[in-house]
């Protein structure tokens, strides 16, 4: 094998992370030098993302400038890999030239192979199915070492009317708790501290396994496993219908699983959400708010919505838009709706670009008020905050709370009384607000 070094961009979400990740454990295993900068790369590999419109757009661009280290600099071979290869692999081909190697999610494994191709000037195409994938193996953690995803599940069954991720990712299947266990104790082992469980429908770990919700027994798991004492467990991509009493219940009993939850609602009016083919309606998404804010009086609760889906009228998103203020939700993303083909919503009847964009914002400024509100009453309190780094420009530290996740929620800014650690945490008082941000003094 020739001493080949390659270089990696991974698009899209955590659970894509971990894709490159493992994708990575294996060239490393196998000896390949991997490099931080698409300059110094041989090969470049791109794990692509394409749930919506601009993360194909994102994707496509990223080919492109990385296609122009090979025209102008020391590039050889452009993999492409992810959603972007396992949804368009024919059209990547025909359309994109400047790649080399096109593997489907379900191929990942023969990432090596796909290397060597790339490296010779090769064209390697390779797409199994995505229930191929493979859930774990040795990673190369990509995130700051006090941080990491871990994979409970792969695919989706939920068949929401807008996704095109169960077309993609296909049938949901649930990893093997001892599995996931057995990962943890290895990034226990790294530095982790902050253990993200991630999949494209967190709560339904376990069903498919045992015919029951099973996310609650494996925290009650992680929790009570000799050699792990992780600071925070913390719940990314949540559904409402299937926040059981039982996961309600663990989440408020342990310390360590952070008071958090990313459970997207994406509508309030009931007729909007059956068009969605969302499972539950208005109620069910009350209820499991309801239900966590009285285990949990400090939780924050992140959820996202989509504004103009197809046959949402103004009193339907006024709906919504009520709803979202008499809820004040502690972290909310609100994005227009993308039409995506072969997906049901497709064929339905269009909201002008205009209106989505209209209604989008209209939104974002009413949770930028409840945020800017949110904010100012954190002022006085304490809060444990997990420091990320130090900018020399502000002479400041920079984190996190157990109110925010990696890369999609706030910061704490604050000044420190010694020097500190990435990765060690801090008590923060807090003495004022910066935008979405906190700011304060460690005590």
């Amino acid at each position: 094998m020739p001493n080949i070094k390659v270089g990696f961009l991974s698009l899209g979400c955590p659970k894509n992370t971990c894709d490159t990740e493992v994708m990575l454990g294996l060239l490393n295993e196998k000896g390949y030098e991997l490099v931080a900068e698409d300059i110094y790369a041989d090969v470049m590999i791109i794990n692509t993302c394409a749930f919506i419109q601009s993360a194909k757009e994102e994707a496509i661009e990223s080919i492109l400038d990385v296609a122009y280290l090979k025209e102008h600099h020391n590039l050889k071979g452009i993999v492409v890999t992810g959603c972007l290869a396992t949804r368009y692999a024919a059209d990547i081909e025909k359309s994109l030239p400047e790649v080399d190697a096109i593997l489907s999610a379900g191929d990942e494994g023969k990432i090596c192979e796909a290397v060597e191709a790339a490296f010779r000037g090769e064209k390697y195409i390779s797409t199994a199915p995505t229930e191929n994938l493979a859930f774990g193996g040795d990673r190369v953690v990509t995130t700051p070492e006090y941080t990491a995803y871990l994979k409970i599940a792969e695919g989706c069954d939920n068949r929401c009317a807008y996704c095109s991720i169960p077309d993609i990712r296909g049938r949901f299947r649930s990893r093997d708790m001892e599995d996931i266990v057995a990962e943890a104790h290895t990034l226990y082992d790294l530095g982790v501290r902050e253990l993200c469980l991630v999949a494209q429908d967190t709560t339904r770990y376990g069903f498919d396994l045992t015919g029951r919700y099973m996310l609650s027994d494996l925290l009650e798991r992680l929790c009570n496993e000799e050699g792990l004492d992780f600071k925070w467990i913390r719940l990314l991509y949540c559904y409402p219908d299937k926040i059981t009493d039982e996961l309600v219940a663990v989440m408020a009993k342990y310390k360590n699983i952070a008071k958090y939850i990313d459970m997207p609602i994406q509508h309030i009016n009931d007729r909007v959400l059956g068009a969605m083919n969302r499972h539950g309606g208005s109620e069910v998404i009350k209820s499991a708010v309801k239900r966590l804010r009285e285990a949990m009086p400090e939780i924050t609760i992140r959820t996202t919505v989509i504004a103009g889906f197809p046959t949402e009228t103004s009193d339907e998103w006024l709906e919504l838009l009520d709803y979202i203020k008499e809820t004040r939700f502690e972290r909310l993303g609100a994005f227009t709706y993308s039409r995506e083909e072969d997906t049901p919503a497709y064929s339905m009847k269009q909201v002008s670009e205009k209106q989505k964009q209209k209604r989008c914002d209209a939104i974002m400024e009413a949770q930028y008020r409840i945020h800017a509100e949110n904010n100012e009453k954190q002022i006085g309190k304490t809060l444990t905050v997990l420091c990320e780094g130090y900018d020399p420009v502000g002479e400041t530290y920079y984190g996190r709370s157990e109110a925010d996740a990696p890369e999609i929620d706030g910061k704490v800014y604050f000044s420190a009384k010694r020097r500190l650690r990435d990765g060690e945490f801090a008590e923060v008082e807090i003495t004022s607000t910066l935008d979405y941000d906190l700011v304060g003094k460690q005590v």
